[in-house]
């Protein structure tokens, strides 16, 4: 009988509450404007936080309550999204530059070894904790994966040197994989940016050969020859200047330790036709010895084996005489 009264008593507290609850969600609920309803509609959903938002709930609300808030910076949804937020608000919305989290670090179990054996919790914040980590550098990646663990889109994988790889067609920029990196050698860089470098060691030149194959060594090769003057070397480490860089190449062709790497695999090349009037301007301006020959006043010929495609050549000809063939390797300028 006890619990018979038992049962009723808390049957009878659970619907007095529910119905305290259904009028509460009545009378306070907040009503969302249809504006805002659409805004959620058009956004991706992916609540990666790319935009600076908790989530796309949070940048709807935004967009929809303040005229001031920037409408183009949902880089997840692409074009497609920015014309539908267009559509909602009634404003020109352009997409902003694609970006892309870069690694800055190429120092894996075969470029650099251990000071010490590891032997503690498995990630990367509690390894650093622990002189700076077990990795001869102390500047380098450490390999045990917290970007992997916070990236929503799976575009981060451990590769079998140690080192995570980023798979950039899932890559959207969200900055997640860049703010848990503790030794911060994750950065998001511009997606048509194809030239970085892969080093974050501030050490002395000396020190640097000492712990690891592929570091920097401050020698300024690429910044002699760099014709662009996009990169110099600030505390012994070469820094890329990505407004003036053309991703032409010649750094990444110079660099001695190749710490400066491209991305793109495939380099354009360049071919010399029958408008060639021998000035030999293009021979000058090549950085690769003996890739242009010929005599001065007949047509030269290019070494399709030596040629870098840096484009030096095209940008030099006056008489267009020479055609950047198979692949785009460097990034044109606005006029």
């Amino acid at each position: 009988m006890l619990v018979v009264k038992a049962l009723v008593c808390l049957g009878g507290l659970g619907l007095v509450f529910s119905v305290v609850l259904a009028v509460a969600h009545t009378r306070l609920a907040v009503k969302v404007s249809e504006k805002h309803q659409r805004l959620v509609e058009a956004l991706p959903g992916v609540n990666c936080g790319a935009c600076g938002f908790a989530g796309c709930e949070a940048y709807a609300v935004e967009l929809a309550n303040n005229e001031e808030a920037e409408p183009n910076l949902c880089t997840v949804g692409g074009q497609e999204t920015a014309d539908k937020i267009s559509e909602i608000l009634g404003v020109e919305v352009k997409v902003k530059e694609q970006m892309v989290a870069r690694l800055r670090c190429q120092g894996g179990k075969a470029e650099t070894s251990e000071r010490f054996t590891y032997l503690g919790i498995a990630n990367c914040s509690a390894a650093n904790l622990v002189a700076l980590g077990n990795k001869s550098c102390t500047y380098g990646c450490l390999g045990f994966g917290d970007c992997v663990e916070v990236c929503p889109f799976d575009a981060i994988k451990m590769g079998d040197n140690g080192l995570p790889v980023i798979d950039e067609e899932k890559c959207t920029a969200c900055g997640k994989c860049v703010a848990a990196c503790t030794k911060n050698i994750l950065e998001l860089l511009p997606k048509v940016q194809k030239v970085y470098v892969t080093c974050n060691s501030p050490r002395k030149p000396k020190e640097v050969r000492a712990v690891c194959k592929v570091g920097c060594i401050a020698c300024k090769i690429c910044e002699k020859n760099c014709p662009y003057d996009a990169i110099h070397v600030v505390d012994n480490l070469a820094r890329i200047d990505y407004e003036k860089c053309e991703n032409c190449g010649i750094c990444v062709h110079k660099c001695p330790t190749h710490c400066i790497v491209e991305i793109e695999k495939k380099r354009p090349k360049a071919m010399i036709g029958t408008k060639c009037t021998g000035c030999e301007e293009c021979k000058a301006v090549c950085p690769v010895k003996d890739t242009i020959t010929g005599e001065p006043g007949e047509q030269h010929v290019v070494d399709l084996k030596k040629c870098i495609g840096c484009a030096l050549c095209y940008k030099t000809c006056k008489y267009d005489a020479i055609t950047i063939a198979f692949a785009l390797g460097y990034k044109e300028k606005v006029a």
